[in-house]
């Protein structure tokens, strides 16, 4: 049975399968499935459907009705997509609103120690020495960290005089993070080992984190992105051949929420021949991306970005 057709070429439906597979859209695809069933049964007024279409041109610069079908066919393939594509949105903040709005509270308290931001000055070096006699230079001479983190740092921060944020406290190195959260304005620390490193550091100013409407948002996005994430886990995905007895819709969209999902199966087990989504991709979780504080003389990992800003 032929199912899709890309100019000149036709894709039979056992064929589109493997193609969404090996480009890597597959996950995607079914991870929009997942999303569509959850927030099927969200409903919007009249007026909350104007509200999100005026909200969403004003967002994406759309200021005629033409500019809305030209953006819709250069990105979706179809001219009329965008109140349908702007009710979508607004169904799917209202899911998470009702989901998650509760746990915010909780949540930010479990989080807040990674999501207060700190301004430091950094020094950084491999010799022991070298570090020690700079911290007493300032601590006890006090000379200027700037100067000295600029002449003497050996990475990065050495271009703007060792300062370095404000950045949550999830970025730096865990070591130097659990350093900088019990710090008081001010405070230099005697040179710690890191890794390779021998580093000189100064809390200049704390930020505790606030739950204001944006923090909450943000908060409700990761909780809905790790509750998308065990939705997922297990969700069997296979071709359907012509004896197969397609799911009803009604079934599809009974996600429950506790996490068992109708399309896992009563208990868990994949019927032959199918691949579990888990398997196909792994999918981001920022809410996942907490470390945890190590033994300062561990080598820290490498990562392309520096671990210290």
């Amino acid at each position: 049975m032929e199912l899709l057709k890309v100019g000149d070429l036709t894709l039979p439906a056992a064929e589109v399968m493997p193609l969404l597979s090996k480009t890597g859209m597959l996950p995607r695809l079914v991870q929009e499935v997942v999303i569509e069933a959850a927030i099927a049964g969200i409903e919007l007024t009249p007026e909350e459907v104007a509200a999100a279409e005026a909200e969403f041109c004003k967002r994406n610069q759309i200021n005629t009705p033409d500019e809305a079908k030209a953006w819709a066919q250069q990105r979706y393939g179809a001219p009329d997509l965008v109140p349908t594509i702007a009710a979508r949105e607004r169904r799917l903040a209202k899911f998470k609103q009702t989901s998650f709005s509760k746990e915010v509270d909780s949540y930010f308290l479990q989080r807040k120690r990674t999501l207060d931001r700190v301004l430091y000055s950094l020094i950084r070096t491999t010799q022991v020495g070298l570090a020690q006699e700079l911290y007493f230079r300032i601590h006890d001479d006090g000379q200027p960290f700037a100067d000295l983190a600029k002449e003497y740092s050996e990475g990065q921060e050495a271009k703007t005089g060792g300062l370095i944020g404000p950045v949550e406290l999830s970025v730096p190195h865990p070591s130097l993070a659990g350093m900088l959260s019990i710090s008081q304005p001010g405070q230099v620390w005697p040179p710690r080992r890191i890794g390779e490193w021998y580093i000189v550091v100064r809390l200049e100013k704390f930020f505790p984190a606030q739950l204001d409407e944006a923090m909450e948002q943000r908060l409700m996005d990761e909780m809905f992105q790790q509750w998308l994430k065990e939705q997922l886990q297990g969700v069997a995905v296979s071709m359907l051949t012509p004896d197969t007895i397609p799911v009803q819709a009604e079934a599809v969209s009974e996600i429950s929420s506790q996490g068992t999902d109708v399309l896992t199966g009563k208990n868990g087990e994949l019927p032959r021949g199918e691949t579990p989504v888990s398997e196909l991709a792994t999918q981001d979780n920022p809410g996942e991306n907490i470390a945890p504080v190590t033994d300062t003389t561990a080598p820290a990992e490498t990562s392309e970005t520096d671990p210290w800003s």
